[in-house]
């Protein structure tokens, strides 16, 4: 699959939009550049993952012991554009780098922003960081602190129905604690995909990854090394989702919903983010909306400084 419809691929549990009192367009004939996006939801997803990316960098910048830069492709990618968005992968493509897995951020400690501004200054800026191969930016990676690898859902997680039941011993577990399959409840995601990446990453560039997942109100994280524990321990269970391309195209994809209960509380949103209508147009003038977040405050929690001081 092309890296960007990978990137935008959206479980087809969260494609539930629907647009009424509008007539029937013609999705087969909606070219908005050389991919065609079918409808709203992938626009949301796009402008999801951005706003969420940005709420974490700038928490961790607000810690001022720390300060956070975008790494993975996505994060580095334009952010108010999505024709941009797109050609930028196209030229990822192109060079051959659309399959590398890379986690979103880096995390570094205040005290190397003059060194990590040098080295970046002379690479061209974050946004070459994933047309550079990794022996190249060695300098770079000696200095973090920590990797992040980013996800997020739109829940406000404190309303979820399961958020405060216990875990009790579960007979599908082997008597492990845990919840019910159909409990609804913040979880950390990981996808059975990017297990071997992220792993081979992590051992040859010798820094550790965290899994920070981003909700509506709250944001959580987890070692990766912890989460890969829990897996080959049996105490999560793989969950089967169909995706959705922007394409059209769907696959079958293998994730992990790590339990909020089993990492720590990365952040709690001080300032409600508003949602604000947005729209693009095609070249033959056809226009499809969309809505997106806008605004709003995470601020990390002192356990979360605890984590990363420990690191």
């Amino acid at each position: 699959m092309h890296p960007f419809e990978k990137t935008l691929s959206v479980s087809t549990e969260d494609i539930t939009l629907e647009l009424r009192d509008f007539p029937s367009l013609s999705w087969s004939d909606f070219l908005l550049n050389p991919r065609r996006l079918r409808g709203s939801d992938f626009l949301m997803r796009w402008s999801q993952g951005v706003w969420s990316e940005n709420r974490l960098i700038e928490a961790v910048n607000e810690t001022g012991e720390y300060f956070a830069i975008p790494y993975g492709p996505s994060g580095t990618a334009p952010t108010d554009d999505v024709h941009a968005f797109e050609l930028y992968f196209e030229r990822l493509e192109q060079a051959g780098l659309g399959d590398i897995k890379r986690p979103d951020l880096l995390v570094f400690k205040e005290s190397n922003r003059e060194s990590v501004d040098r080295i970046l200054s002379g690479i061209g800026g974050v946004q070459e960081l994933p047309f550079i191969q990794e022996d190249r930016l060695r300098p770079l990676l000696d200095k973090a602190t920590v990797a992040v690898e980013s996800e997020n859902s739109l829940w406000k997680s404190k309303k979820m129905p399961n958020y405060t039941t216990e875990l009790t011993p579960q007979k599908r577990l082997n008597g492990k604690l845990g919840l019910k399959k159909t409990a609804v409840l913040p979880t950390i995601i990981i996808k059975e995909e990017d297990l071997d990446p992220l792993r081979r990453w992590e051992r040859q560039q010798n820094v550790k990854i965290h899994v920070w997942h981003v909700f509506y109100d709250q944001a959580f994280g987890i070692s990766f090394k912890e989460a890969e524990r829990l897996i080959s321990e049996g105490f999560i269970q793989p969950t089967i989702q169909v995706f959705q391309a922007p394409g059209g195209a769907t696959t079958k994809k293998t994730i992990y919903k790590i339990y909020y209960r089993y990492g720590y509380l990365l952040g709690e949103s001080i300032e409600d983010p508003s949602l604000i209508s947005d729209s693009i147009e095609d070249k033959n003038g056809h226009i499809l909306p969309y809505v997106k977040f806008h605004g709003g405050k995470l601020a990390l929690n002192v356990e979360t400084l605890r984590v990363l001081r420990s690191l």
